[in-house]
């Protein structure tokens, strides 16, 4: 089964919430605590063309100014036809987005899992290995359970008595959103990863949400090999756009 990206957006949208939402035209904009990406940025999900679409980013810059956050546009492929050289005029610069890859993944079971309501010390211990945790984007994590509409997990997997392995699902219908897929460095190279991706699959498939999808940052070849293994391809990508 391949998705559209409308659909993508949308569990997208439902998977990564934000508490302060508005919407301007086809943008819905996006604000917590200036963390993570998606929950800090405004993005299309209507591609038509949008004749107000200069002074709509004006509005979108005054909204994030007032909120005290920098401004931040998430490009897909359902920008509106000239998003991209408006931004650039107005001096904005491209940083690196993602990779959106989906499938199906084959269901497995651990048996040593720890399955979790919430992003507890453990799990937050083993993400800190693979990305900076700066304490917006740690405390937008602990904040995102009491604001998801749709069931979620929070995995850790134990090696030698230790958390040495993370992960993230959200269930959105048939689909199944797979996030902060993380190892330990001390534990990579053990098949912990493939481990990860099969029993979120079973997480999710349990809850009728047997197609899963994630996004990897494009430089990262060896999770996105490990993905392609596991069954994921490439849907599409986006660009996030900030002002100099």
């Amino acid at each position: 089964m391949n998705l559209d990206v409308p659909l993508l957006e949308r569990a997208a949208l439902n998977a990564v919430p934000a508490p302060r939402v508005a919407w301007d035209g086809g943008f819905v904009v996006r604000g917590f605590m200036g963390g993570t990406g998606r929950a800090n940025a405004a993005c299309s999900l209507d591609p038509g063309e949008d004749p107000e679409l200069e002074v709509r980013i004006g509005r979108i810059e005054a909204h994030y100014a007032a909120l005290g956050l920098p401004c931040r546009f998430r490009s897909t492929p359902l920008d509106p036809p000239g998003l991209l050289p408006l931004l650039e005029a107005r001096g904005y610069r491209e940083a690196e987005g993602a990779v959106i890859m989906q499938g199906g993944i084959q269901p497995a079971t651990e048996a040593d899992a720890e399955w979790l309501a919430s992003p507890g010390p453990g799990w937050l211990s083993v993400l800190a290995t693979a990305e900076y945790q700066g304490s917006a984007r740690r405390a937008e994590k602990e904040g995102t359970p009491p604001l998801l509409a749709r069931p979620a997990t929070w995995l850790v997997l134990h090696q030698d008595g230790v958390p040495a392995a993370c992960g993230h699902a959200v269930a959105d219908g048939s689909l199944c959103g797979l996030f902060d897929l993380a190892v330990r460095p001390e534990f990579r190279r053990r098949g912990l990863g493939r481990r990860l991706l099969g029993a979120l699959s079973g997480w999710g498939a349990a809850r009728g949400a047997g197609h899963c999808w994630l996004q990897v940052a494009p430089g990262n070849t060896s999770a996105r090999s490990v993905y392609a293994t596991a069954g994921l391809a490439e849907a599409y990508r986006y660009r996030y756009f900030l002002r100099n």
